[in-house]
């Protein structure tokens, strides 16, 4: 136990904090960096949480929107950010996807930060303007195969969960379609609705409202079964068997982080998904709660990684 301690008080020491700092974090407000812009799904999900987190912790998680390049722009950033637990990452699929999608990264998302954990798991859903001729994943096929290369699919940026379901769509459906990417979901949503753009694969919680409303039409989900929230909504590997594409979110820090730190943050986090009221309201975005510890989360990032490579590879997506 002796060892133990003086490691982390070596640990601590390194990073300028003392044993009694980390135990007391937060002292001062954090900033959470969301690499999408406002109003997104990423962007929802975190200041629901990121609100519990203020009140839990006695310190503002203030929510800073840096989009671009796929995320990596937000991820830089939090890479290059001092290891003491006042700049966090929301994590997403982008961070698994862009190790094989870009060709030159400036950092390794496994080993430059530090994984807190999960926050939840929802599926995407494949969805139109109500004008578009298509009311079907079917019908969508046909009338992308009667008309190749001349659809265009709306994603949130190059690299996200948005852009490599619709890729994977396309390279198991053999249908040839325009990519169209954009800084984030809420822009793209718009021009989906002026019929600007044909098709997108949004996260639920983003466009719910929007279905709901009758301002887009809903043609399947891209998890393996259908969705609770969308339940006359069917899953899209209905009609293109093995099609599954659920995605995720969840929470780094950067590397040498102080472990205490690191605990403390995701016992806050699985307290914040515990919470009936926060569960039923990310329950009403279509999403279910993804509580892990540390260990466990990196173990999940890895094998992610894994398995985008593969869709990345096969797609033959790419960005520089």
């Amino acid at each position: 136990m002796r060892h133990i301690l003086a490691w982390v008080v070596f640990v601590l020491a390194a990073y300028g904090l003392s044993p009694a700092c980390a135990l007391d974090y937060p002292t001062r407000p954090v900033r959470w960096i969301v690499p999408y812009t406002p109003a997104g799904s990423t962007d929802i999900i975190a200041r629901i949480v990121g609100q519990y987190l203020s009140v839990k912790l006695g310190q503002s998680f203030f929510i800073d929107n840096r989009p671009g390049a796929g995320a990596n722009i937000g991820t830089q950033a939090v890479v290059n950010a001092a290891p003491d637990g006042y700049t966090i990452l929301f994590v997403s699929p982008p961070n698994a996807i862009n190790a094989t999608l870009y060709e030159n990264m400036t950092y390794n998302f496994l080993n430059d930060l530090a994984m807190v954990g999960g926050l939840v798991q929802l599926p995407n859903v494949m969805e139109v303007n109500p004008d578009f001729p298509a009311k079907t994943v079917a019908e969508f096929i046909a009338y992308a195969k009667a008309n190749p290369g001349k659809l265009n699919m709306a994603s949130s940026g190059i690299g996200t969960s948005l852009h490599l379901t619709g890729e994977m769509f396309k390279a198991m459906t053999g249908i040839d379609m325009r990519h169209i990417p954009y800084r984030g979901a809420a822009p793209a949503l718009t021009d989906l609705m002026a019929g600007q753009v044909d098709v997108i694969f949004d996260n639920i919680p983003s466009s719910i409202g929007y279905i709901g409303a009758g301002r887009l039409r809903a043609l399947g989900v891209t998890s393996a079964k259908r969705a609770a929230l969308l339940p006359d909504t069917p899953s899209i590997g209905e009609t293109v068997p093995g099609y599954d594409a659920s995605i995720w979110f969840g929470v780094a820090a950067p590397k040498n982080t102080p472990p205490e730190i690191i605990a403390k943050l995701n016992a806050a986090v699985n307290d914040a998904l515990a919470d009936p009221a926060i569960a039923a309201r990310l329950a009403e975005l279509g999403c279910t709660t993804m509580p892990t510890t540390p260990a466990g989360f990196a173990d999940f990032m890895a094998a992610e990684t894994v398995k985008w490579a593969k869709v990345v590879k096969e797609s033959g997506a790419t960005a520089k």
